[in-house]
């Protein structure tokens, strides 16, 4: 099997074992049929090397029971990163508003000329998934990063994104870790 397609079996496999660890500690659910769902979302597509990417999400649930944030960030060349998990705090499990980011920069310039993709789902206690935000991004010394339009998000911050990026040169996995807010 090429490195590619075992890459990606990988990270399904991993998601999926995530999700039933996530969905066998949160059982208790609050017995509603609402599906969590983002309701307005912004990213820039481009940003300098060694910047911050700020990642701009609304997002709501009638039974006021998201828990987690799933993000996935895929680059041609290295592959799937592991999945980032990142804990929704229980004011903002209803709704929320505000950004996630991921940091650039550990070898900024390597990240020159680099494109990525970053998915991101929303999963409630129950264990539903919202629909995905997808949000491509191009690193490259000649971008700046967009605004956010004005007065649609709130000026806070979901948490990080932990990712290790890597220039397409080298070899390796890449890192993720569970963060949990409170």
């Amino acid at each position: 099997m090429d490195k590619k397609k075992w890459s990606i079996l990988v990270t399904v496999l991993l998601v999926l074992g995530v999700a039933s660890w996530v969905f066998a500690e949160n059982q208790e659910g609050t017995g509603g049929n609402g599906v969590p769902e983002f309701t307005q979302s912004f990213a820039s597509k481009q940003i300098y090397p060694g910047e911050t990417w700020n990642i701009y999400l609304n997002a709501s649930d009638p039974d006021g029971n998201m828990k987690y944030l799933f993000a996935v960030v895929e680059q041609p060349g290295v592959g799937t990163y592991p999945v980032s998990i990142i804990r929704i705090r229980e004011k903002n499990q209803k709704e929320f508003s505000g950004h996630l980011y991921l940091n650039t920069s550990p070898g900024a310039y390597e990240l020159n000329f680099t494109t990525l993709t970053l998915t991101i789902h929303i999963r409630d206690k129950k264990g539903n998934f919202s629909n995905p935000v997808v949000f491509p991004l191009e690193i490259q010394s000649r971008n700046y990063q967009e605004k956010p339009p004005s007065g649609v998000f709130r000026d806070e911050t979901l948490g990080p994104i932990m990712v290790k990026l890597r220039s397409n040169s080298h070899e390796g996995g890449g890192s993720s870790s569970i963060i949990l807010n409170n």
